[in-house]
């Protein structure tokens, strides 16, 4: 991995934080004239806010000063997640070993005794900043590794699930217009107070994901159910109904290999329970109200509307209008009603995402 060094001092942003006027100036002007842009502050708590205004590539911290000494300024860095990175050099006159210790414990990641010579803190300062660089070069290249795989291991998922919906050729675009609906519906539930503790930005990725796996179990039911151009006899519908279980128990055996897995828990979520109705009507299980799992109570939503408003061999496309109506009569019996107030209060943006799709 090659990087030009002699560009480390350009645009380099360093926070220098001592209470001793001369120190700081000194520090200070020091490295100005190496090319660096100092910026000097005379406590912890300033030293703080700094940090949080203009992140800085790299501090200078002194241990002893009043109210807030070097060791509590270098925690508080390490608990914010924007700042925990900088790497933190202490430059105290404290010189027992168990000091050195705690600046270590703390996250700071050298220490320069007092009275220092500057030579030796240029040396560590351009040694700590072509550490960093080539640490966050190494997470940027592992994250994006991680990345590709991850999105490979989704292409497969979702190229499964899209093996088993070819048996099915009324469904077009469903699956694609599913994720969509299911990510949007998340996000609009996220706005509201109660859900926000409940949906973040990965869970919001993970239905998206996941929503394609709702109807895996089909690749268990027999051609002559599954693609009967009419509607089913009460046997053949009990039948039908089983891939709700066959999916889930499919996903079941892969989480056994793979436990703590929340995709896998949301797909399997997603699969047996996203015929459950809101009034405990539904199947496989008779779940009922906040029992059914939040991912299959947003899938119903979506998997509904997409059923009625596409053509089937048995039924004409209903329009938006139409299945507006139909998910708003069963709101509170079929529907999560708070889910269909989400759905409503974003259903022309549905309606534009399923009519390009």
């Amino acid at each position: 991995m090659d990087i030009n060094y002699s560009l480390l001092s350009q645009n380099v942003n360093i926070l220098v934080v001592d209470d001793t006027p001369e120190n700081l100036a000194l520090l200070t002007r020091m490295l100005k004239d190496c090319g660096y842009l100092a910026r000097p502050v005379p406590n912890g708590r300033l030293a703080l806010l700094a940090a949080k205004n203009d992140r800085p590539d790299l501090i200078l911290l002194d241990i002893t000063m009043p109210e807030m000494d070097g060791y509590e300024v270098c925690r508080r860095l390490k608990l914010d997640s924007d700042l925990k990175e900088v790497p933190v050099l202490f430059i105290s006159a404290l010189s027992q070993t168990s000091e050195k210790l705690k600046a270590f414990e703390v996250g700071g990641v050298d220490y320069i005794t007092k009275p220092f010579q500057f030579a030796e803190v240029k040396a560590r300062v351009v040694t700590h900043l072509k550490l960093h660089r080539l640490q966050m070069d190494l997470k940027q290249q592992v994250n994006e590794q991680v990345k590709e795989i991850s999105e490979s291991q989704m292409g497969m998922i979702f190229a499964l699930a899209k093996l088993a919906e070819t048996r099915d050729n009324d469904t077009g675009s469903h699956l694609e217009r599913i994720q969509i609906l299911c990510k949007r519906l998340a996000e609009k539930l996220r706005e509201k107070t109660a859900y926000q503790t409940l949906i973040d930005d990965a869970y919001c990725e993970r239905i998206f994901y996941a929503s394609p796996l709702h109807d895996i179990g089909k690749v268990g039911i027999p051609d002559h159910i599954l693609l009967k151009p009419g509607k089913l006899t009460m046997e053949e519908f009990e039948l039908m109904k089983t891939h709700a279980t066959l999916g889930a128990e499919t996903l079941e055996k892969v989480e056994s290999r793979f436990p703590n897995n929340s995709f896998l828990r949301m797909g399997i979520d997603i699969a047996r329970s996203h015929h459950e109705k809101w009034n405990g009507q539904g199947y496989p299980q008779g779940a009922n109200g906040e029992n059914i799992p939040l991912s299959a109570r947003i899938m119903a939503v979506a998997d509904v509307y997409d059923a009625v408003r596409s053509k089937r061999v048995y039924k004409p496309a209903m329009s938006h209008v139409e299945a507006c109506d139909v998910l708003q009569h069963d709101s509170g019996t079929h529907f999560d009603p708070v889910l269909i107030e989400c759905f409503m209060s974003a259903q022309a943006e549905i309606e534009s995402i399923w009519a390009g799709l």
